[in-house]
């Protein structure tokens, strides 16, 4: 399964906002601001992709990893691997 329809709009539209802020530390970049400011800023925009990211992870567990469950093994441990390794990466980053 791939992103629910019924969220799309939603995160396009928070994905959309966070390039917008990405956008505005390369205009800080290059207008030359101060450095704590900018790190002030990818701060807000590293949170904004981690809180994006647990709200996708929710998402997947939800649905996909729920029907691989109820469809049984082996898809059920596929997706538990699959979710497992992901948030792995979400920790480490």
């Amino acid at each position: 399964m791939a992103v629910d329809n019924s969220n799309r709009e939603a995160y396009l539209k928070r994905l959309r906002r966070i390039e917008g802020q990405v956008r505005g530390l390369q205009r800080m970049v290059e207008e030359d601001k101060y450095c704590i400011d900018i790190l002030t800023q990818v701060s807000a925009a590293t949170k904004a992709l981690q809180a994006f990211s647990l709200e996708l992870l929710d998402e997947h567990l939800a649905t996909c990893v729920v029907a691989a469950a109820a469809a049984g093994e082996p898809e059920a441990s596929k997706k538990v691997r699959e979710a497992s390794d992901a948030i792995a990466r979400l920790v480490r980053s």
